[in-house]
């Protein structure tokens, strides 16, 4: 019985603890907010916020949206549309809306709006407001926000929110009086590890010019150097995984760019200097069809990637087999004459788009499902257009595998590529076979065209950025190895992003070269060399 009664007692003081902590508002605290001298409007800011009752969420939300409004006798009322409410009683005042003038605050007053506002709703039975609540103070914390945040901390059930108020309590508590607080204050802040925090810390480790710390305890400093520390290495880790994923998403392009060309080149030995252009046609292909979807079915526009692949692939395909079928087969075996004729094909190409499309670059909008990204890191997002893109790589490689090995052209491709003389002493129609092969791989380059025009602007030389790079993936992989394309084009999309910080796109393009080259001279072949009797000979 004695214990039933304690256990009472303690909740009567619980109840009666919480109850005194909130300051009702009263009418003159409110008439500072009528007056021109922004200090006073500044203490008024303060004991509504302190309140944190509902009266103070209302006046708040009525400031954020302008609608508090003063009379003649500095009565502070909120107005909506022609309604006068007094804030406190919460009833109608009889007043025309012509006997009040609009109260007026400069942007630190409405600063403080906005954070007092946040902070009152730390306290909102709805998870998503909390959440909301708690990403605006963090982008404009205010220490006089900290009793509310501290109440947030003790109420929070949520561990990943209580997670988040704890370092939204550090960045109020930084310049606590208290030296215990600024530690733990600090430490929070190192548990966090984000970069972007360390403007927070370095005035605490940096020297004065009288040669003090503004920070006077020691084992604060050590806190706050230790947290910079981590949060340095933070940073190292966000870039290299950046870096590595800018390397593979260009990677990924390139694999696009050049998969065809491993098949053609290693097929028929043609040095395609065209084989840009097919990039080009299916990035227009890609244009014109979100074009359709804009003007007759603006409905599904989300959709029109799903039509844009296969008519990439179709409007590129059938312009590799017209130039393979009209130019290609009169010159098979003579480099020279390939390679000029092939440049002067991308030419033409170029110029007919620009009478086509103009000269001007068009835009291919990304649909909504490819817009934003996914925040992996602070500082890291990781575009949902890219993301995209690399998984579609690989899925071209997929079909592509598919292709050349489970399919009866693909067995004539590798048959032809292998031998071309004994293949057609098997009866395997080769210059049936040249041209479907040469056809793949302009629609798979059409495809890299579909992918290209959701991270950039289209133009008729989309081509000629890429057609050099689309060569050295090859090369470097080993000619038609489909394995080798994969390999070396992520390997050089990679080391071109890692060098590119260092020494600029243009110097990391040469050292790519140079680099290439060199490997060259060691493995002729690639990485992986074609086996064949034709090769061995």
């Amino acid at each position: 019985m004695p214990r039933s009664c304690c256990s009472i007692l303690l909740a009567l003081l619980v109840v009666i603890g919480e109850s005194t902590r909130v300051l009702a508002l009263t009418a003159d605290e409110l008439k500072p907010l009528a007056e021109d001298d922004f200090d006073a409007k500044s203490q008024a800011l303060d004991h509504i916020i302190a309140a944190a009752d509902a009266t103070a969420l209302r006046l708040l939300e009525a400031m954020e949206q302008e609608n508090v409004v003063a009379t003649s006798d500095d009565r502070v009322l909120i107005q909506k549309g022609d309604v006068l409410t007094d804030p406190i009683a919460g009833a109608p005042v009889a007043l025309q809306a012509s006997d009040v003038q609009p109260i007026t605050l400069n942007n630190l007053l409405r600063a403080r709006v906005a954070s007092g506002l946040s902070g009152l709703k730390l306290q909102a039975p709805d998870h998503s407001v909390r959440e909301k609540a708690i990403n605006d103070l963090f982008l404009a914390p205010d220490p006089a926000a900290k009793p509310l945040i501290e109440a947030a901390r003790r109420r929070e059930t949520d561990p990943a929110l209580k997670a988040r108020l704890d370092q939204l309590w550090a960045l109020t508590a930084l310049q606590d009086p208290d030296a215990s607080k600024r530690l733990q204050a600090v430490e929070l802040i190192g548990q966090r590890k984000d970069p972007q925090m360390r403007s927070l810390l370095f005035p605490l480790v940096t020297k004065r010019t009288d040669g003090t710390y503004a920070e006077t305890d020691e084992k604060v400093r050590a806190a706050a150097t230790n947290a910079l520390e981590l949060m340095a290495f933070e940073q190292w880790k966000i870039e290299m995984i950046g870096t590595l994923f800018a390397g593979l998403s260009l990677g990924s392009i390139l694999l696009l760019a050049a998969l065809g060309l491993a098949i053609t080149y290693g097929l028929i030995g043609v040095i395609n200097m065209a084989h840009g252009e097919f990039l080009m046609i299916g990035a227009y292909a890609t244009y014109v069809v979100q074009e359709f979807f804009r003007s007759h079915w603006p409905g599904t526009f989300d959709w029109y990637p799903l039509a844009a692949v296969p008519t990439s692939f179709l409007a590129a395909a059938l312009a590799g087999f017209i130039l393979e079928r009209s130019v290609l087969r009169f010159l098979y075996g003579r480099p020279l004459e390939t390679l000029l004729s092939t440049f002067g094909i991308s030419l033409v190409l170029i110029q007919t788009v620009r009478m086509l499309f103009g000269a001007q670059n068009v835009e291919v909008s990304n649909p909504s499902w490819m817009s934003g990204g996914v925040g992996l890191m602070p500082n890291l997002i990781l575009p949902f257009n890219r993301i995209t893109i690399m998984v579609f790589a690989l899925t071209v490689v997929g079909i592509a595998a598919l292709v050349l090995n489970k399919t009866r052209l693909g067995l004539y491709i590798r048959a032809t590529t292998q031998n071309r003389k004994m293949a057609a002493c098997s009866g395997i129609p080769t210059w049936q076979v040249d041209s479907y092969a040469f056809a793949f791989g302009a629609g798979i380059a059409g495809l890299g065209g579909c992918a290209l025009s959701q991270i950039g602007n289209v133009g008729p030389d989309l081509g000629q950025n890429y057609i050099i790079d689309s060569f050295m993936v090859v090369v470097l992989g080993g000619v038609g190895q489909l394995a080798g394309t994969i390999i070396g084009a992520m390997a050089l999309g990679v080391i071109s992003k890692v060098i590119e910080p260092f020494w600029g796109a243009v110097l990391a393009k040469i050292a790519v070269l140079v680099l290439i080259v060199l490997f060259i001279q060691k493995r002729p072949r690639g990485l992986f060399a074609l086996k064949g009797r034709s090769v061995e000979v």
